[in-house]
């Protein structure tokens, strides 16, 4: 019996043209989770938003952050929600001790 995967989505402002970058970020997300997805859907909208959400859940919002989220972030917040997925690799985890973060 197949377990169901859970969909992503990037909403994205097209009067905004934040489509490029929703496609690059759907192609690097697609990259790291694409055997733990169903897939990556991309969704017009407005109002300049540009969020990514994990089965409807909201992980990210442009507009509640003032800023586009970077990829490893992104990663680290999907890797925690999707049973198996690799995790990151440079995990930007505050529970690092600061004595091996990279200066």
């Amino acid at each position: 019996m197949d377990t169901q995967r859970p969909g992503i989505s990037i909403t994205y402002c097209t009067k905004c043209h934040f489509r490029p970058r929703a496609v690059w970020i759907a192609e690097e997300l697609l990259h790291t989770f694409e055997d733990h997805v169903s897939g990556v859907t991309l969704v017009p909208g407005g109002g300049g938003q540009f969020d990514i959400a994990l089965d409807g859940e909201l992980l990210f919002s442009n507009q509640a952050e003032g800023r586009f989220p970077e990829t490893r972030e992104l990663r680290e917040l999907l890797a925690a929600r999707i049973d198996g997925a690799p995790r990151p690799r440079h995990a930007t985890n505050p529970a690092v001790p600061s004595s091996t973060a990279h200066a």
